[in-house]
């Protein structure tokens, strides 16, 4: 009958539960507003956890002692082992076939690889990816965070529960050491949201977790010790509908309300308790009508696919993020078909015969030691595939590293008689990258120190400066943090920059000898897209032109000059970099067949030089008046070089000049290249 357990002791309402749960994330993932709060599926995946792992070991006839855990270790390796494998190798595929390196794709590689091993949310948590932030909702393993922290909780479950079967003490001694533990973590979680600053650790950290899925299973201890044990209702009475109800409606106000960096605590509270009283009152009255509902077949059957449809989803709309795209209703029905597609196949051919089928039969340590072992090859092989991109992947960007990425991994071949040392020297505010020649054939170099202090712009000229340093035989110091750079002219400077950057122009002023030179770029015109969004263009040209940022720009223009005069009067040249163009759209994301029409690609990927010479002359006018304020100061400008005519484009003969929309590729470096030593030699005579 719909909502009575079978023999063995399964309840169908709690695949209906997960079937809740799976779909609440789905949504959130397919688009936030539809569900704000879906993202606590997993909160509910978590509690259903804890009591369904409880009860299953419960029934089972495992021996007690290290036996006993070894048989659990089994279980849980067949049921999450063997589907996590085929995903996260298929997905460590497509990932090299379709997304190139760059800042959105920077941690997923390593986030991957750990996934084998039950560590990305600690990955994550390490990396600061908030899960609401862009980088993670272009990581296709984001999601295995969840699995890990399951994964965790599962190793120390057999030392907290086996002495549950027991009986007697042995069952005080379980309960109290998972009430003392759930205690502690949800102590630890509530401290983590009062002290904030910790949001992103919080989400992942399995300690801030443990009491969601502890809840589970104290829940079942409960109703085990109270005889409604799973498989045996107890008669059903009077509170039951009222108290689903109440869990029905706290679940469904944590599903719609909950907040992103309010979770687990306190917003991941409703929805654990909401799961917590429906599994409680269901399990004694599954015949109301809420468990007839959960019961019904097309939602049990969700629930049966919720482990593979979780597992495949993400790695599915964050594919087609990459390349077609998942704005419009087509591409999220097809992302949705994909989904259930793979589901489906994942659980028939892969999760169903290795859990249940016979052929794949075998001794509890041989599944524990072989799966371990099977994990440890697939994290291995996972590595291969990242490195086969350059080779087997269909993006232009992949294919051909060194065009657009500004590493200059080339050197070698290109100048084998002469030898680039590269290094890294401390000072107060972080560490400076060193470029310098070591043993070389080439003539004698100029001497000429260059220090260079900035932002993400600085770092993205590294190419151009190891190739200054190995042409020109003087030294280059690179001071590179994203965010932070000496006058913006936009009327804000990311936080935690100041001291940054005093301490860089402090360890100039302690190396610089007269005759040397300080670069300065930067970002220094308002963005018109960013790599994972569109930007409004109307708004970019309205900000340089407002009164209230224009009076910041002085300030700003102030305050630089006093702080370069003392560089300046001791005979180290300045040298400001102009604006470059900045482009529409990000060209990495814009130039294979399969992402070309990209909805970030909407806005073209090129921008007229009338239009740039708009957006960047009150900038223009401030560093021209900055050089006047300086001796000896110059402004580089860069424009004239990578647009020459009346239209800003990302690519010239087929190679591109930049990497996104604002920051130059590795062409890019090499076609500035001339113009910038042509400018430093200038200084010299």
């Amino acid at each position: 009958m719909q909502g009575q357990p079978r023999h063995d002791g399964y309840f169908p309402h709690i695949d209906g539960l997960r079937a809740i749960a799976v779909l609440a994330v789905i949504a959130y993932h397919l688009n936030p507003t539809w569900l704000p709060g879906g993202f606590t599926g997993v909160d509910v995946f978590f509690v259903i956890s804890g009591f369904v792992v409880s009860a299953s070991v419960a029934r089972s006839n495992t021996p007690p002692g290290w036996q006993g855990a070894v048989a659990f270790y089994a279980r849980r390796m067949r049921r999450i082992m063997p589907a996590l494998l085929v995903c996260l190798l298929a997905t460590g595929l497509l990932s090299a076939l379709f997304i190139p390196e760059s800042w959105l794709s920077e941690t997923s590689g390593k986030t991957g690889r750990m996934a084998f091993v039950g560590l990305s949310n600690w990955v994550l948590a390490g990396t600061g990816n908030d899960y609401f932030s862009p980088r993670s909702d272009f990581n296709p393993y984001t999601h295995t965070w969840s699995l890990g922290v399951e994964e965790q909780f599962y190793l120390l479950f057999p030392l907290l529960f086996l002495a549950w079967r027991g009986g007697g003490r042995g069952r005080a001694l379980s309960m109290g050491l998972f009430a003392l533990a759930s205690g502690v973590s949800v102590a630890f979680a509530v401290s983590r949201a009062l002290q904030g600053g910790h949001e992103v650790e919080a989400f992942y950290q399995t300690t801030t977790r443990f009491w969601q899925l502890g809840a589970g299973v104290l829940l079942f201890q409960l109703l085990d010790m109270r005889g409604a044990r799973t498989g045996t209702p107890s008669a059903a009475g009077s509170w039951q509908l009222p108290v689903q109800l109440l869990g029905l409606g706290l679940l469904g106000y944590g599903l719609w309300a909950a907040r992103a960096g309010h979770s687990p605590w306190i917003d991941g509270l409703w929805p654990v308790l909401g799961t917590l009283a429906l599994l409680g009152a269901l399990q004694s009255h599954a015949g109301s009508w809420i468990g007839q509902a959960l019961a019904l077949r097309p939602v049990v059957k969700i629930g049966r696919l919720s482990y593979s449809l979780y597992l495949w989803h993400w790695p599915v709309f964050v594919l087609f993020r990459w390349t077609l795209g998942l704005d419009s209703a087509l591409n999220a029905l097809l992302a949705l078909l994909c989904t259930v597609l793979l589901a489906w196949v994942s659980w028939r051919w892969v999760e169903q015969p290795l859990r249940y089928g016979k052929r794949w039969r075998a001794s509890d340590l041989r599944w524990v030691v072989g799966g371990l072992l099977v994990l440890l090859l697939g994290m291995g092989l996972h590595r291969q595939l990242e490195k086969a991109a350059k080779y087997i992947s269909a993006s232009t960007v992949s294919r051909h590293p060194q065009d657009w990425y500004p590493y200059a991994k080339g050197l070698g071949k290109e100048f084998p008689q002469c030898e680039l040392v590269i290094s890294r020297q401390g000072f107060a505010g972080g560490q400076a990258q060193v470029f310098e020649r070591g043993q070389c054939a080439m003539p004698a170099g100029t001497g000429r120190r260059l220090f260079v202090v900035g932002d993400s712009h600085a770092l993205g000229y590294t190419e151009m400066l190891r190739r200054v340093a190995l042409l020109d035989g003087g030294q280059v110091r690179l001071y590179g943090a994203g965010g932070c750079v000496l006058l913006g002219l936009q009327g804000w400077q990311a936080a935690g920059c100041e001291g940054y950057l005093h301490d860089a122009l402090a360890d100039v002023a302690l190396q610089a000898r007269p005759g040397d030179v300080l670069f300065l770029p930067g970002l220094r015109v308002p963005r018109l897209v960013d790599q994972d969004r569109l930007l409004d263009r109307q708004q970019a040209f309205a900000a340089v032109a407002d009164p209230a940022v224009a009076a910041q720009r002085q300030a700003e223009l102030r305050s630089v000059a006093a702080q370069l005069q003392p560089l300046a009067g001791r005979g180290l040249r300045i040298v400001l970099e102009a604006p470059k163009p900045v482009l529409p759209a990000p060209p990495f994301r814009c130039s294979d067949v399969f992402n070309r029409h990209n909805p970030i690609c909407a806005n073209g990927l090129t921008i007229t030089r009338a239009e740039m010479e708009t957006l960047r002359a009150p900038a223009m006018a401030s560093l021209q008046q900055l050089s006047r304020a300086l001796p000896g100061a110059v402004v580089w400008d860069p424009l004239p070089v990578l647009c020459p005519g009346e239209v800003c484009g990302p690519a010239a003969e087929g190679r591109p000049l930049y990497f996104d929309g604002d920051h130059l590729s590795g062409q890019g470096n090499r076609v500035l290249l001339p113009a910038f030593r042509a400018m430093l030699q200038q200084g010299q005579h």
